[in-house]
């Protein structure tokens, strides 16, 4: 329910329907997606595969976070109607796959969106990177661990919130006692305000907020000033809490409100904020650290997506400035939403739009020159594959908390307390050349997580070393070390549980003396096609060679003395020649090779001639190509 419940921005124009969907397409344009589904569903029953019959039965579960059904419904819209399905619809039916896990298929189908003018390339293209979904999956010790489901959770919706000193403010439909009004979109009871007293990772003594706060419509999300004295909240469109104020749709949209607390400690003095307007919603507040700006939430014209952050700045007087949209760095075509702001300036928030595990996930952007710098996801255990937002950390980004729809909660929306602390572990090593033992002067070194994502680098200094620093990890880095004519190599390092550790590495000379010495070249029997793994071996000839520009050599295959003397020479001659046509397939001018020379077994390098027995590996050692190196073009 989460932000469907929150934030009611996403409202597609109505047009007039054939009369058959009137029930449903009315009770969808009023957000009544559990009974929406349940026409909708009717209908396909009835026969009717429309596109816009299967669309909005895909919206009713998306909107509620049903990604299973969403997944099934957008699927059989595709199946029937790919030509004619909008990105938007492909975009959805991706953020669906990835909520069920099925994150290669869900590329497939955000890519297709981006094609089509929808999602942004650039973020398909980073989802396509090594395995984005397993590095976001990776454990990672920093930041957050010891997630717990609290025991104030229930069977309804509990989201939040905001910690104000020992307290913690946070949302709930829970029955509140009395008639309880019941909600079209969920058919859950509205929301109210709670607040409860913080000791460890529970809550207690967890009451209604008492004073003006609350109302017979949906209050939530919520920050408070350090000195206790204002507080942002949102709230339906309503006046004085008692009657909705529609659109002209007949839509009620949310809104910011402040309130002051009275004479005996309750919240009141309600204030709407001047940025609210009737026609879209306003809500999500948070501060600054210095608490000279609001963020907050809208889907006001202008922007970049369903729902974008904007920030707007307080004024010593009391007044605001104009509401500025924080760009496309943070915001994209989807959803973002739930601002947090730390002690430091890192701006954290959830995002449907940024890749992700699934439905909504809790990213971070650090300050850089006053404004928002690259957009990061922390990964597990914070996100999961369904939705997860409202984090909120304390004063010392020790703890915190986070809400999450995820699978093995009490309810449809919990809150997990977190602890926080920053942990780091130092690689460090030498990297060596292998033959002769000398150390390697600004060799790259990398260290790359499970998946592919490269964590951090650097060179090695005179001696060799590099020194290195990464998140922890509750598993192994992979250590990569590359020196120009050099084989890369690298080495797994374990780091669970440790602040340090080492990797030596020792790499290949590619070039000793006068030839470029690689791995054996293998070819198929009776072959001279070059195989995967023989252009796997080649490209350390082409990077050689790409090193060294004037560089010019001769190729020479070689057999062993096994099969008959003519045969041996043409088949090793049409190796050579093919190994020749490689290079010059992979840019390698002409005149830089020589030639390209099979001289069958006319030049073994030991003593298995024809007639004499010998084993696999001396005859092994007789089946070669060699790259020898006869000069430079500058020297010729």
């Amino acid at each position: 329910m989460r932000i469907k419940l929150l934030m009611f921005f996403l409202l597609l124009t109505g047009v007039m329907f054939a009369q058959r969907h009137a029930a449903a397409d009315r009770y969808f344009d009023q957000l009544a997606y559990v009974k929406s589904a349940e026409l909708y569903e009717t209908l396909v029953r009835k026969g009717d595969s429309t596109v816009h019959v299967l669309g909005r039965l895909g919206d009713s579960y998306y909107y509620n976070a049903n990604m299973e059904q969403a997944e099934k419904w957008y699927g059989i819209l595709v199946e029937k109607h790919e030509a004619e399905v909008t990105p938007d619809y492909l975009f959805r039916y991706g953020q669906a796959l990835k909520g069920n896990r099925k994150y290669e298929e869900a590329v497939k189908w955000l890519k297709l969106s981006a094609e089509r003018g929808g999602d942004d390339p650039g973020m398909v293209r980073l989802m396509e990177e090594g395995d984005y979904y397993t590095r976001l999956s990776n454990p990672r010790a920093r930041l957050f661990g010891n997630l717990h489901n609290m025991a104030v959770n229930t069977e309804y919706s509990d989201f939040g919130g905001f910690i104000q000193g020992n307290s913690f403010y946070f949302a709930s439909t829970r029955p509140s006692g009395g008639r309880t009004r019941i909600y079209d979109w969920n058919k859950q009871p509205f929301l109210n305000m709670y607040v409860g007293d913080r000791m460890g990772n529970e809550l207690y003594d967890s009451r209604k907020l008492e004073g003006e706060i609350n109302t017979r419509y949906h209050e939530a999300t919520v920050a408070i000033t350090r000195d206790g004295q204002t507080m942002y909240f949102t709230r339906d469109n309503a006046e004085d809490g008692k009657r909705s104020e529609k659109d002209e749709q007949g839509t009620v949209h949310l809104q910011l409100y402040k309130a002051s607390p009275g004479a005996d400690g309750t919240w009141g003095n309600i204030e709407e904020l001047p940025f609210n307007h009737v026609s879209y919603s306003v809500g999500h507040p948070a501060l600054s650290p210095d608490e000279k700006k609001l963020y907050f939430v809208s889907d006001m014209p202008g922007g970049y997506g369903v729902t974008d952050i904007y920030v707007v700045d307080i004024h010593d007087d009391g007044s605001y400035g104009e509401p500025e949209n924080l760009g496309r760095t943070i915001n994209t075509r989807g959803r973002e939403m739930f601002p947090f702001v730390d002690k430091d300036g890192v701006l954290y928030f959830s995002s449907n739009g940024h890749p992700g595990l699934g439905g909504l996930d809790i990213l971070k952007s650090e300050p850089v020159n006053g404004t928002f710098g690259k957009v990061t996801n922390p990964g597990v255990p914070v996100n999961s594959p369904m939705d997860d937002f409202g984090f909120v950390m304390n004063e010392d980004n020790t703890e915190g908390y986070l809400s999450s729809n995820r699978i093995g909660g009490k309810g449809d929306d919990d809150i997990y307390h977190f602890t926080a602390r920053e942990c780091t572990v130092t690689v460090s090593g030498v990297i060596t050349d292998k033959s002769s033992g000398e150390p390697l002067v600004e060799a790259s070194v990398r260290i790359v997580e499970p998946g592919g994502g490269v964590v951090a680098r650097a060179l090695t200094d005179p001696d060799g070393r590099y020194r290195l620093r990464a998140d922890c990890l509750e598993g192994t880095y992979t250590v990569v070390a590359e020196q120009e004519d050099y084989r890369s190599g690298q080495q797994e390092v374990n780091v669970k549980g440790r602040e340090e550790a080492r990797a030596d590495l020792a790499l290949t000379p590619l070039i000793v003396e006068d030839e470029i010495v690689i791995k054996p070249v293998y070819f198929d029997y009776n072959r001279w096609d070059i195989r995967p793994d023989a252009e796997y071996e080649l490209e350390h000839i082409v990077n050689v060679m790409n090193a060294h520009p004037e560089m010019v050599i001769k190729i020479e295959a070689h057999t062993d003395s096994r099969g008959n003397d003519a045969y041996n020479e043409k088949l090793s001659d049409n190796r050579a020649k093919a190994t020749r046509d490689y290079l010059y397939s992979r840019g390698i001018a002409e005149d830089r090779i020589e030639s390209a020379i099979g001289y069958g077994e006319k030049h073994l390098l030991n003593h298995c001639a024809n007639g004499v027995d010998c084993t696999e590996e001396e005859h092994q050692l007789n089946r070669r190509s060699s790259f020898i190196i006869i000069g430079r073009q500058a020297e010729r």
